[in-house]
């Protein structure tokens, strides 16, 4: 299965400068395809309605939406994809889900990685490959190395943390598939000349 897009853009309300629906609305007129609905913490019903939100918003542009953690969740909206914790859910996501669903695995590791072609994810975010203010609680940065043996799996990896548009380019030469950027989207003062910026780099 070919990736949606070079660039996947995570969501994080508690990131954006502005409310999160406009955040993705300001990212797909920048030319955004894929975006995972990261926003994991809100009750369930809350994250149903701004799932719902997101996915108008994301189908009126042609682009493709995974849903962070929440098969059920994806299900109902008829959501691209799923963005999964770790390999273990992936059969129960795929039986779920079905053969074409988009089945992304967050991973912080080789073995991780590994653990995700095996288990049949159709990519893999390996992270923190730079140091990122998003996330700083995931430890050391991983670097350029590891992610281009994460790359030689076969499987393909996104990379993700402290992504912008030098490191896109980076990644990109040391054999990552694409990028996936949270705080460079979210934070930026023009989320669609960042997402502009990070398509060019990322090409």
């Amino acid at each position: 299965m070919s990736l949606p897009s070079r660039l996947l853009v995570v969501t994080d309300r508690h990131g954006a400068a502005t409310p999160l629906t406009e955040r993705v609305a300001a990212a797909l007129a920048g030319g955004a395809q894929w975006i995972w609905l990261r926003d994991r913490d809100l009750p369930e019903t809350e994250r149903a309605a701004l799932a719902e939100e997101v996915a108008g918003l994301v189908g009126r542009a042609g682009g493709r939406l995974g849903i962070g953690r929440d098969v059920e969740l994806a299900a109902r909206l008829g959501a691209d994809g799923v963005h999964l914790g770790g390999a273990a859910a992936i059969p129960a996501a795929r039986a779920r889900l079905g053969g074409g669903a988009v089945i992304g695995v967050s991973a912080h590791s080789l073995a991780e990685v590994a653990a995700a072609r095996e288990a049949g994810a159709d990519y893999a975010t390996l992270s923190p490959i730079f140091a990122t203010r998003s996330k700083p609680g995931y430890g050391p940065a991983l670097g350029l190395d590891a992610l281009h043996a994460a790359a030689a799996t076969g499987l393909p990896v996104l990379a993700l943390g402290g992504i912008d548009p030098a490191a896109a380019a980076a990644c990109r030469a040391a054999g990552a598939s694409g990028v996936a950027v949270m705080g460079g989207v979210m934070a930026a003062p023009d989320p669609a000349a960042a997402v502009r910026a990070l398509l060019a780099a990322a090409a």
